[in-house]
């Protein structure tokens, strides 16, 4: 059925219905409507088969997406759906949240003009229409083993260690300081990105599948890392990083200066049902609020987006180098756009103002300057080029940090790199204690989901390895 395919020459590209930006800034529900059966294989029929799949390439888990945007075309969504999950553990998820123009879609060869295939949105509709079917099951091991895993952190390397060393037959038990599984995924992603019930799901269809969730539950607090090591063969730190990086500038300590995490949990959790005090109270409530949020990638626009559906009187973004340099997806740019958020390019805080409580940003123009060693252009400041921006409430979005595990955890011996990060021999994945593990962004720092997944499931490959090679060593075992 090759004659499906190559179709991008007739076809233009299109991504689904986007809901108008007036309705969905009155809800929570996802921007982008499903696609429909027709249009999914008609998108997926633009895909060239091309020889060598720059998709794959820069995909980090090398989904093998030109197999199944064909079999879609073919309207072999079943097979589309087993070849899309046979390397990630959450492809609806990934169809929602990654940023597909930056790394698959980005690497299209499709040239310009043409524009490139739809991957994002054929996979989440793979996905969406896999689980409607009852494709997707619990991970069901052939055989059971006895050895058993303990994981720290149920985000997404974390399940995606879980699932596949469930998998294999393991006893796999998943240690998380929240009260529900799925990380960022739950807590940090708002819902009209990602419905919560999409993550609810798999957390759910693993406790089915055998996997034992042990929730609100912090190591070093309630359990050591040493419990941990005494209880399983083997132990796998995922607990990702969520020490927000401050700006140091006068008026940091105002009331009113929140960090974006803090501001997105209370949201969610508001979403969730739970009591948050301090959205209750207007702490971290837009609400009726001039918000500012300093920070230009995905979680800045996570924020800007959130204080809109708060009803905020006004949001405005500050970052201090232009639109092209944002490290945010474009299209979340423009989603933000379309819903009346302001931009300020070339903008950096100075400081913040206010008696107690923050009253406004005072901000100062920037311009590119000369590359640096990295070859990213430097940002320097104009001089006499100040502005003032009314703000009741200033979310810093600048990214998060490590926090101190080896402190948390009360082990010493657990080693970290310059930036705080778990160091760990990288053929390997395990730290410098036997039989620890680490995977995710408290190695790499803080990153995409995408990478979460990757770094979990390869982490998943070498446990199996450790413990098979134990199990094959008695003299080892026995240490």
């Amino acid at each position: 059925m090759a004659e499906k395919m190559l179709q991008f020459v007739r076809l233009q590209q299109r991504q689904p219905d986007k809901r108008d930006a007036g309705e969905r800034r009155a809800d929570w529900g996802e921007v982008y409507q499903a696609f429909a059966q027709e249009a999914a294989g008609a998108q997926a029929s633009r895909c060239s088969q091309c020889g060598v799949p720059f998709c794959q390439v820069h995909c980090p888990l090398n989904n093998n997406i030109p197999d199944w945007l064909k079999l879609t075309a073919e309207g072999r969504l079943e097979e589309a759906y087993e070849v899309a999950a046979a390397t990630n553990t959450f492809p609806e998820i990934c169809g929602r949240v990654c940023p597909q123009d930056r790394l698959c879609e980005g690497n299209c060869v499709i040239e310009k003009g043409f524009e490139s295939v739809t991957i994002g949105a054929v996979e989440k509709y793979i996905t969406d229409t896999a689980w409607e079917k009852g494709w997707v099951k619990p991970p069901t091991p052939v055989r059971e083993r006895p050895q058993s895993i303990g994981i720290i952190g149920a985000g997404p390397a974390g399940m995606a260690a879980a699932e596949r060393l469930r998998v294999m037959g393991y006893q796999v038990t998943l240690y998380d300081r929240h009260d529900r599984a799925g990380g960022l995924m739950i807590y940090g992603i708002p819902n009209f990105k990602l419905e919560k019930e999409v993550v609810v799901r798999r957390w759910q269809q693993y406790v089915q599948g055998g996997i034992d969730f042990r929730l609100n539950v912090a190591v070093g607090r309630d359990v050591t890392l040493e419990a941990l090591r005494g209880q399983h063969d083997a132990v796998l730190i995922a607990t990702g990083v969520y020490k927000a990086r401050d700006i140091a500038c006068p008026g940091a300590g105002l009331d009113g200066v929140v960090p974006a995490l803090d501001y997105l949990i209370a949201s969610n959790r508001k979403g969730l049902g739970d009591n948050v005090p301090d959205f209750e109270n207007g702490a971290l409530n837009a609400e009726g609020k001039h918000v500012v949020v300093v920070g230009g990638g995905d979680t800045a626009m996570d924020c800007v987006r959130t204080a809109v559906r708060q009803g905020a009187a006004s949001v405005t973004c500050l970052y201090r180098r232009d639109k092209a340099n944002m490290p945010g997806s474009m299209r979340e740019v423009k989603n933000a756009e379309e819903e009346g958020v302001r931009f300020e390019w070339l903008a950096a805080p100075e400081a913040f103002t206010g008696q107690g409580r923050v009253q406004g940003v005072r901000a100062q123009r920037m311009h590119l300057g000369l590359p640096d060693a990295t070859g990213r252009q430097q940002v320097e400041p104009i001089a006499n080029a100040g502005f003032e921006v009314k703000a009741d409430l200033v979310i810093k979005a600048l990214g998060f940090d490590p926090e101190d595990l080896p402190a948390a955890f009360n082990e010493p011996a657990l080693p970290v790199s310059r930036w705080g990060t778990l160091k760990i021999d990288h053929r390997t994945m395990m730290t410098a204690l036997p039989g620890v593990f680490a995977a995710g962004d408290i190695v790499r720092g803080a990153s995409l989901v995408v990478w979460g997944i990757r770094d979990g499931r390869d982490a998943a490959d070498q446990i199996h390895g450790f413990i098979q090679a134990r199990a094959a060593t008695p003299a080892i075992a026995a240490e």
